[in-house]
């Protein structure tokens, strides 16, 4: 069971990797995991598996896919269940992170991966952007108050590309899940920037929703 941690921090769109800390690859940078219990399903053990990182239950977590290459792993015939989950970087203990020795990094500056980790993360972007464009998934990513710049920020990180301002916050007017609060974020500018929140009741009562 290998599982990609998704984090939203600094307009960046991060994963949390570590050192591996048995052989083979002792050393290399690598996705947190473990092995699936005789007594457990292989979704349990991915809930189990990210709540042993993150000390975080109930998160969204997605299945990415089997990997099962002969030669993915050079000690011995191992298959791996991928699994990706989305949290808000701010709710991740620091201390827990630290005690795990992982680090949050920029997917666009990953390093070199132990195995195929580099595959599992590039399909589970993948997988996330397909998703996000049907499901508001990136409100995961965000506290419960953002900026449409943060907003704007999260879906180009994720993609990979810049949106058009105009035409985004055009798009973003016409959901009504996503409210317009009479907050006001004045940490990038004097004049300051209006909160927003998700609305999920609103959501589900919009079922055409695509962005």
């Amino acid at each position: 069971m290998d599982c990609i941690i998704f984090g939203f921090d600094e307009g960046k769109l991060k994963v949390l990797i570590g050192r591996r800390q048995m052989d083979p690859g002792r050393g290399e940078w690598s996705l947190y995991g473990g092995f699936v219990a005789a007594d457990e399903s292989i979704n349990d053990a991915a809930n189990r598996t990210v709540a042993e990182l993150t000390g975080l239950n109930n998160l969204y977590m997605r299945q990415v896919g089997a990997f099962g290459s002969i030669d993915r792993d050079p000690g011995e015939r191992v298959i791996s269940i991928a699994y990706y989950a989305l949290i808000n970087v701010k709710d991740y203990d620091e201390r827990l992170r630290l005690d795990h020795g992982v680090e949050w990094v920029n997917i666009e500056e990953l390093p070199k991966l132990y195995s195929d980790h580099n595959e599992m993360i590039r399909k589970a972007r993948k997988l996330m952007c397909q998703k996000l464009r049907t499901e508001p998934v990136g409100f995961r990513l965000l506290p419960d108050l953002f900026t449409l710049t943060q907003l704007q920020r999260l879906y180009e990180a994720v993609n990979g590309e810049e949106l058009d301002k105009r035409n985004f916050r055009k798009r973003i007017k016409d959901m009504d899940f996503i409210e317009k609060t009479e907050l006001i974020d004045k940490t990038g500018s004097k004049r300051g920037a209006f909160l927003y929140r998700f609305n999920k009741r609103a959501y589900h009562d919009d079922p055409n929703f695509k962005l």
